[in-house]
């Protein structure tokens, strides 16, 4: 790899804010940590260029989601239905038809909440208590995680 590369994986660390950065290219690998702070211009990071023998992978860090700061307050106020599966959440079979629920809405034991698109499949998600939808924590067409909170039925 270049300096001029390095220069500016460097810059581009240090411009913004983030703490780390690992880039492999061909057998290089350079990890580039960022101090803790902006550095000034006229300082540079640190950066550790290590031979290919010594590659290792990397642990993969997991996804930072949104949701435990809307789980928070739902969790106290009732049963919290949550996706089965990595997909595409729908509100709707189709764009034209109504939502399945709304806010205020009673369901029963087995009603459809929403569908789940997982891998060109549509899984009807259904209702595991009956109740009163008190809150949808997803919006129509968002991705969702496995056991991500979608629902608040009290």
């Amino acid at each position: 790899m270049d300096l001029r590369k390095l220069k500016t994986l460097i810059d581009l660390v240090s411009e913004s804010g983030i703490s780390e950065l690992e880039v492999n290219e061909g057998e290089d690998r350079v990890r580039i940590v960022n101090g803790g702070s902006p550095t000034p211009s006229g300082q540079s990071a640190h950066a550790h260029i290590v031979p290919a023998p010594i590659m290792q992978a990397a642990p993969a860090a997991p996804p930072v989601s949104a949701t435990p700061a809307t789980e928070a307050p739902a969790a106290e106020t009732g049963f919290i239905a949550r996706s089965p599966m990595v997909g595409t959440f729908y509100r709707a079979p189709n764009p034209e038809s109504p939502n399945f629920v709304k806010v205020g809405d009673t369901v029963k034991v087995g009603q459809t909440l929403c569908i789940i698109e997982a891998m060109k499949l549509l899984n009807e998600i259904e209702s595991e208590q009956a109740g009163v939808i008190k809150e949808i924590l997803c919006e129509n067409g968002q991705g969702v995680e496995f056991d991500q909170p979608l629902f608040v039925i009290a």
